[in-house]
């Protein structure tokens, strides 16, 4: 049974999740896989590039924040999915040793007359570091099962 419904949630309502460690081997395997460009992959080729030194792409930082979110709260609720990203910044250089935290921050919650069984939050994912910087912010509207559908 899930823990966590769409009544659960409030809008002001902040949490923080994580945190998890960033490795330079996984954002070596990740970039290799997926976004092979020199500041991701190699700490000499990532000398010569404006952020100076090996760092993870801004797909894997979306990655480690879902793992936190799906391992903080996702797994335990009647969470539905998102329906798209409103907004995704990358705001700051993720580099390894970084130990990363998710502070999620419910904006909005509604209803549909149409759909009872389930409602939808705003919410605003920031992703820090150990040093308290934003690294990356992400707004989405997410979809969540009701404890008990309106009537």
């Amino acid at each position: 049974m899930p823990k966590l419904y769409w009544e659960d949630f409030s809008v002001g309502q902040v949490a923080d999740y994580g945190p998890r460690l960033v490795t330079a081997e996984e954002i070596k395997a990740f970039a290799a896989e997926f976004d092979p460009q020199p500041m991701h992959l190699d700490e000499e080729a990532a000398r010569s590039t404006m952020i100076g030194e090996l760092c993870a792409s801004g797909w894997y930082t979306c990655s480690i924040m879902m793992r936190i979110l799906v391992d903080g709260f996702l797994r335990d609720s009647s969470s539905m999915g998102g329906l798209g990203v409103e907004e995704a910044k990358w705001l700051a250089p993720v580099r390894p040793g970084d130990l990363l935290t998710v502070r999620a921050t419910v904006l909005e919650t509604r209803t549909l007359n149409s759909r009872p069984d389930r409602g939808f939050i705003r919410v605003s994912f920031d992703v820090l570091n150990n040093a308290g910087t934003k690294v990356m912010s992400l707004t989405t509207l997410l979809m969540f099962g009701r404890r008990e559908p309106a009537r």
